[in-house]
């Protein structure tokens, strides 16, 4: 496994330049030519060509010859330092940990901000499942010419713009912290993944967080989740309470798949627990719950 904060330390200011260089050029270029990453940097040559072959062998980009000349692209991984590099500077965090988790677009890693908090922060990583996947689940996955790195950095915002309303109103979800490009941090939750099943002391309460979270962000924030499940929310056992996660994908209630959306997110959560913790929930009753049709369920 990669080791993200070793990496990270092993660069300098100049690394940094050149890094910064080449996704400014990916505005124009796929693989951005040596000749542009000079008079991006306005460093000599020599420094630029030393700092790429050491970017290279780091993983951080990939080069290519086009025409007899070289040019190069950033990886994720490039793109990822570039993210950490400005959290450290703005002292959001300061140091970087182990992998914590890994979902179908995301990689989530254990960091410590000051005072010695503990924080989750969460690199996208779109392009791991295929393009009409991206598609298919979101709105803004429309547009042809959004290659994957901006798609990351749009699901990031989009993320974080979510959470942050929904924090706002009350909704349980982990508190946001900052986001930089296609890095989202939040506070650290302590807590067990709901499709593990974990022992809950009273799920009917755990549930019950969970849609009074979905009301809250249709009426109040005016938003669906759009892909909720049980791989999308961890739960806090000694406190009992649910924490929904993965935003990018929500859509506005005035979407015009947004009742099929909210009927298919309430009815995914509402059969995982009558299935697994046997509450006896009413599909349509929570669904019209939700939209705020009924003050009970």
């Amino acid at each position: 496994m990669v080791k993200i904060g070793i990496i990270y330390k092993q660069l300098t200011d100049r690394d940094f330049k050149v890094l910064e260089a080449i996704e400014r050029g990916h505005s124009k270029y796929e693989y951005v030519p040596l000749e542009i990453i000079e008079k991006y940097t306005r460093l000599p040559e020599q420094h630029v060509v030393l700092s790429l072959s050491k970017l290279h062998r780091l993983s951080l980009v990939k080069r290519k010859s086009i025409s007899g000349y070289k040019a190069f692209r950033l990886t994720y991984l490039g793109l990822d330092m570039i993210a950490l590099n400005y959290l450290v500077r703005k002292n959001i965090i300061e140091a970087i940990g182990d992998r914590i988790g890994v979902g179908k677009e995301s990689e989530i890693f254990k960091a410590i901000a000051p005072g010695n908090i503990l924080v989750a922060v969460k690199f996208m990583r779109i392009g791991r499942t295929s393009f009409r996947r991206t598609r298919i689940v979101r709105s803004w996955g429309f547009n042809p010419r959004l290659d994957w790195f901006k798609q990351a950095k749009t699901a990031a915002e989009r993320e974080f713009k979510a959470t942050h309303e929904l924090f706002l109103v009350g909704a349980d979800v982990p508190r946001p912290l900052a986001f930089n490009r296609h890095v989202v941090v939040t506070e650290y939750i302590s807590g067990i993944e709901l499709y593990r099943r974990p022992q809950l002391n009273n799920p009917e309460v755990v549930l019950d967080r969970i849609l009074s979270t979905l009301r809250k962000a249709y009426l109040e924030v005016g938003i669906i989740h759009g892909d909720l499940s049980e791989y999308n929310v961890i739960v806090d056992i000694e406190k009992n309470k649910p924490y929904i996660i993965d935003w990018p994908q929500y859509v506005y209630r005035d979407d015009p798949m947004a009742d099929h959306l909210l009927r298919r997110d309430v009815e995914y959560i509402v059969r995982f627990f009558n299935k697994h913790y046997k509450v006896g929930v009413d599909l349509e009753k929570a669904y019209l719950y939700v939209r705020g049709e009924y003050e009970h369920y």
